[in-house]
């Protein structure tokens, strides 16, 4: 007799497969996700809109989070797994929006990020995102669609860092509630910002991490403060005791699964020398800022790797760096220029529990794009 299928891991070859799985879905509809529960509301964020249709009318479709509060976007029994997360805000800047969700009873998150950033849009403007983890649509719609299986609690919240201003939110979490193998990781993802980069120093992407799992993304908010190309450092991942890494690229662009700068001018003399935004299911440059010649004077820089089909595995630790490298300009023999950037990224990884407390994050006007 065939296994039953447990719901987990959907792909188009198991969409006709049944399964004792159970959909549920979080919303300011149903804030429990309860079954048969939804559009109950009698009050809500829409209710004046809804005056005079009653009750089922669109009464609770945002929460507004005020100043400074954190609000639990939702708390989930297990086992079971989140398979998608929709969200889309308003009011405030994204960077003051912190995301984070622990896993069974863990004290301490496994993820925590800006909004924008944790959905590869880290520069509080909104980019067209095409992939398989990640979509963001038009206008500001945040999708992810990484699998994030518990066996006992998961609870996701939301924290307004504006001190000033509230925020209204809508969202939804769509999840499953169903067995879950005993080899299935808990998944995390982790912001970090260094702004400006020390001279001759390694950007660290991640580190600390201690436990089984396997590193499946990168997403990286890469601010210039030089001219001239910014990306020949390599990423290095370093695992399991490693010295000097076990996996080492060759360029920033190269990592990214591009080549020569993004830039399709320097193959192809006929077409004008420029970034070249592009947007796939593993990997892109979705977002280039470009200079407007007066206040905006930098080039800025969104850029995600997912490693679906390639996840760097690892036995005990891990540690993720990249390097900030342009060149000098120099009329014979050119050297690299170590670069001092303003660099974000947000790391993630599926790893065994319990896992390490995240360094404290930083302050809201360290965060602060400028």
């Amino acid at each position: 007799m065939a296994e039953r299928f447990s719901g987990l891991g959907m792909t188009l070859g198991n969409l006709s497969r049944l399964s004792d799985a159970k959909s549920r879905s979080i919303s300011p509809e149903n804030f429990a996700g309860e079954k048969g529960r939804g559009g109950m509301a009698t009050e809500g964020t829409g209710a004046v809109h809804a005056r005079g249709l009653g009750r089922g009318w669109k009464i609770s479709p945002s929460v507004r989070i005020e100043p400074g509060a954190q609000f639990t976007l939702g708390e989930i029994s297990g086992p079971g797994a989140i398979q998608q997360i929709w969200s889309t805000p308003a009011n405030v800047k994204w960077r003051d929006l912190i995301l984070r969700i622990y896993w069974d009873g863990q004290p301490h998150p496994s993820v925590e990020a800006p909004l924008g950033d944790f959905f590869a849009c880290g520069w509080g403007q909104y980019a067209q995102i095409n992939s398989l983890a990640v979509c963001v649509n038009p206008g500001r719609a945040f999708n992810c669609y990484w699998e994030m299986p518990f066996r006992k609690h998961a609870r996701i919240t939301l924290e307004n860092r504006d001190p000033d201003e509230h925020a209204i939110v809508y969202w939804q979490i769509n999840y499953t509630l169903t067995e879950v193998p005993d080899d299935a990781a808990y998944f995390h993802a982790l912001f970090r910002r260094t702004n400006p980069l020390p001279f001759k120093e390694d950007y660290v992407i991640l580190d600390g991490v201690r436990g089984r799992g396997q590193y499946v993304g990168t997403y990286m908010a890469w601010g210039v403060n030089n001219g001239g190309w910014w990306g020949e450092g390599e990423i290095k991942f370093f695992h399991d005791g490693d010295e000097f890494p076990t996996i080492c690229g060759t360029g920033t662009e190269d990592y990214f699964c591009g080549a020569y700068n993004f830039d399709a001018g320097t193959v192809d003399p006929t077409f004008p020398r420029t970034y070249i935004e592009f947007t796939s299911p593993y990997s892109g440059l979705p977002q280039v800022i470009r200079p407007d010649g007066t206040y905006r004077s930098q080039q800025r820089f969104g850029l995600y790797r997912w490693h679906i089909m390639d996840p760097v595995r690892f036995e005990t630790d891990l540690r993720v760096t990249i390097q900030a490298i342009g060149w000098r300009t120099e009329k014979q023999s050119r050297r690299y220029l170590p670069l001092q950037d303003d660099i974000a990224s947000v790391a993630y990884w599926y790893q065994t529990l319990p896992s390490r407390p995240f360094p404290a994050l930083a302050d809201r006007d360290y965060l602060e794009i400028i």
